[in-house]
């Protein structure tokens, strides 16, 4: 067996004006401090001689390839990506950017979410994917409206409760 996979599928090309911020903020830490003193580090490695058993020497080439991978994806991904920072023309409807309050209707237990790009989702803050299962539901439901979801752990029912932007 070997090691191809088939590719991912490319998300939806949208990001936030905060998520592209962090984007390209990232992208200018690799490169103009982190790539900078890798390059030192494996410099200062590859004069200590044989390099075929200098551990210090293999780490720093894997870091500053992982380095580069990186570097390359922001890079494209950056110019493909497209800022989305204005409100909708219909603000009472779920699209992207939204934080919705949405009520289980199995457990009464509300939770909120707000649905934003594949590069910026941040579960511990709420924020879902607009490629989501759930996002994919919610989009266009209003306040009031039911909505369900096929999730991994099966489907579930919420209410939407509040709609901001």
């Amino acid at each position: 067996m070997g090691r191809w996979r088939p590719p991912s599928e490319i998300g939806t090309a949208l990001i936030t004006r905060q998520g592209h911020d962090r984007l390209k903020a990232e992208l200018d830490d690799l490169w103009r401090v982190q790539r900078p003193e890798v390059v030192r580090a494996l410099s200062a490695a590859a004069a200590e001689g044989d390099r075929s058993e200098n551990a210090e020497y293999t780490y720093r080439k894997k870091q500053l390839g992982g380095i580069d991978r990186r570097v390359r994806y922001l890079s494209k991904r950056l110019s493909a990506l497209k800022v989305v920072d204005a409100a909708p023309s219909d603000p009472s409807a779920v699209f992207f950017g939204a934080t919705i309050e949405l009520e289980n209707s199995d457990s009464g237990e509300t939770v909120r979410y707000r649905i934003v790009g594949p590069d910026e989702t941040d579960a511990a803050l709420g924020w879902i994917s607009i490629d989501s299962p759930l996002a994919r539901a919610l989009l266009g439901k209003r306040v009031d409206d039911e909505v369900c979801a096929v999730l991994p752990g099966g489907e579930v029912t919420f209410w939407v409760v509040a709609i901001e932007y």
